[in-house]
């Protein structure tokens, strides 16, 4: 294993809202149940404040994969990705920004929000790398993605990310947003590749 995977890092919330929506969907006791059963009690007992080691981001989501039937794997990843987003309107977007965006045109705030997504990728992609294309559709690009490290599947795996990207553009750009994972690591493609697109009228 190289170096740079080693030392790599991604923020808590690709953990703590992972395993909240577990929570959410199984049930508290049973959720934490099955998170020491997998040897991660320590998010249970101390939930990651900081930047954590990429390869803990790796084991969680292979063994959540691994031992939820696919439904609920798929749900458990949509909620986390849907709430990692909600974090970040919360607490790492500015309100004013926000607010331009909402009223700017669509083609514009996409832009925008494409910038800040290329800027803060090292902060949700570790090792990997993040290139995004302006346009309608945008696409969002991600080489050597964490989230579905070693996994192997007919279907594109990275409902997390789509998921966190399709509520930002949501919130920011068109109600009306739609992302859809067209490529995928697991399914033997070269990145995982997300479309972005929105019904509107107007540019």
């Amino acid at each position: 294993m190289n170096a740079a995977l080693r030392i790599a890092q991604i923020g808590p919330n690709a953990i703590t809202q992972v395993t909240g929506a577990m929570e959410r969907e199984l049930g508290r006791d049973p959720a934490r149940d099955l998170l020491r059963s997998m040897g991660f009690g320590q998010y249970v007992d101390a939930p990651p404040r900081g930047m954590v080691d990429e390869l803990e981001v790796i084991a969680l989501h292979t063994a959540v994969r691994e031992k939820l039937p696919t439904g609920t794997f798929r749900s458990v990843e949509i909620a986390a990705g849907q709430s990692t987003a909600d974090y970040l309107l919360a607490h790492r977007i500015p309100v004013l920004l926000q607010k331009l965006m909402r009223i700017l045109p669509r083609a514009w705030s996409s832009r925008l929000l494409l910038a800040a997504i290329a800027r803060h990728a090292w902060t949700f992609t570790g090792s990997g790398r993040c290139t995004v294309q302006a346009g309608r559709p945008a696409i969002i690009t991600i080489e050597g993605c964490a989230i579905c490290c070693g996994a192997h599947a007919a279907q594109p795996q990275c409902d997390y990310y789509a998921a966190t990207f399709a509520r930002l553009f949501a919130e920011l750009v068109d109600r009306r947003a739609k992302v859809v994972e067209t490529e995928c690591i697991a399914a033997g493609a070269r990145a995982c590749r997300f479309r972005i697109d929105w019904n509107c009228g107007l540019p």
